[in-house]
């Protein structure tokens, strides 16, 4: 029986618009960089994928290295586009992105011209696209001159690959650097993807937000679950299989009993609020409209339900904030924000 989506699929999600574009994203888009490899059921990613886009999730967030191995998450999600979205691509915001290692080489990474729009026809294949809305410089290339990348990334709209591009990781003075660039080339930036959470604040301390503001550009923060450290599986200790385990993007030294301890507390914390730890966690990088959207990632579709019910209570009191800098800026916990690669 052909899978159809939810009638209501619009009326719970919340939709912010990106900088000062046209364009729209919703609160919390879904990201496929885990959990849509080789590694997993199909059954699995598709049910993830269906149940999003029920709930309103419109923007699906890859790159072209998302797996294991590279691609394969690119590949998953084309099937998935042609099993269970087909009908539905104007309804959809996909984005990908180039910067890590794909292919071997001289030509296989960081931000050559010759690099960025191979690895974009590459993505466009994997996923059986015609073009992607959103296409990002993954990370800055300090031998590459920035003029070259950015002129890739205008070749890329102007050529039809992409609707609209993106930089990811860059830092505040880089951001401004590209913004200026792409502004001169005629093809505007129109959104950042930068790492954000309690426990990872670089884009404050950067400046990043402030400039991203400054300058008109929509943000979409990727790990605002702290890599799930800022959930409730890690709470007492480490279980079988979860990314710590498999030291999958998480440091497992991280998780000593004094970061626990805080992670314990910021779960009363939420507790108290009426929500898991997730959800206050996903409702803190939205907070006061200053992030467009924040990137979850899921194991299984309830994990989705779950996030999207951080919608249900975005305010914060003075208080419950000073309580969570109280501990979430604690220097044992922290060390996993000063671990984030930016440049």
């Amino acid at each position: 029986m052909k899978w159809t989506p939810s009638d209501n699929r619009y009326e719970q999600m919340v939709y912010n618009r990106c900088g000062k574009s046209g364009l729209k994203l919703p609160a919390l888009s879904l990201g496929l960089w885990h959990n849509f490899g080789e590694d997993a059921k199909h059954a699995n990613k598709r049910a993830i994928c269906r149940t999003a886009f029920d709930l309103g999730i419109t923007h699906f967030d890859l790159a072209n290295n998302y797996g294991p191995p590279p691609g394969s998450a690119e590949i998953a999600f084309g099937q998935i586009l042609k099993d269970d979205f087909a009908g539905y691509r104007d309804e959809l915001v996909i984005s990908t992105k180039a910067g890590y290692n794909m292919w071997p080489g001289p030509y296989g990474e960081w931000g050559s011209r010759k690099y960025l729009i191979s690895s974009c026809d590459q993505s466009l294949k994997r996923m059986g696209l015609d073009y992607v809305d959103i296409f990002y410089s993954h990370r800055f290339d300090p031998e590459t001159p920035l003029e070259e990348t950015m002129m890739a990334l205008d070749h890329i709209v102007r050529s039809g690959r992409a609707l609209y591009v993106g930089l990811s990781s860059y830092n505040s003075k880089r951001t401004r650097e590209a913004v200026s660039i792409l502004k001169e080339l005629g093809t505007p930036c129109l959104i950042h993807q930068p790492s954000y959470s309690m426990l990872n604040r670089w884009i404050e301390e950067d400046g990043l937000i402030d400039t991203l503001e400054d300058l008109n550009i929509g943000s979409i923060v990727f790990s605002p679950l702290a890599q799930g450290m800022l959930t409730d599986k890690y709470l007492n200790e480490i279980p079988e299989g979860s990314r710590a385990d498999q030291h999958k993007s998480l440091n497992p030294d991280f998780l000593n009993e004094k970061t626990r301890n805080n992670i314990r507390a910021l779960n009363e914390i939420a507790q108290g609020r009426g929500q898991t730890l997730a959800q206050m966690a996903i409702a803190w990088v939205l907070r006061g409209g200053r992030i467009t959207s924040a990137l979850i990632g899921a194991s299984r579709p309830e994990q989705v339900e779950d996030c999207v019910k951080a919608l249900t209570k975005p305010d914060f009191s003075e208080a419950e904030l000073a309580e969570i800098d109280k501990y979430a800026t604690d220097s044992s916990i922290n060390i996993w924000a000063k671990s984030a690669e930016r440049a």
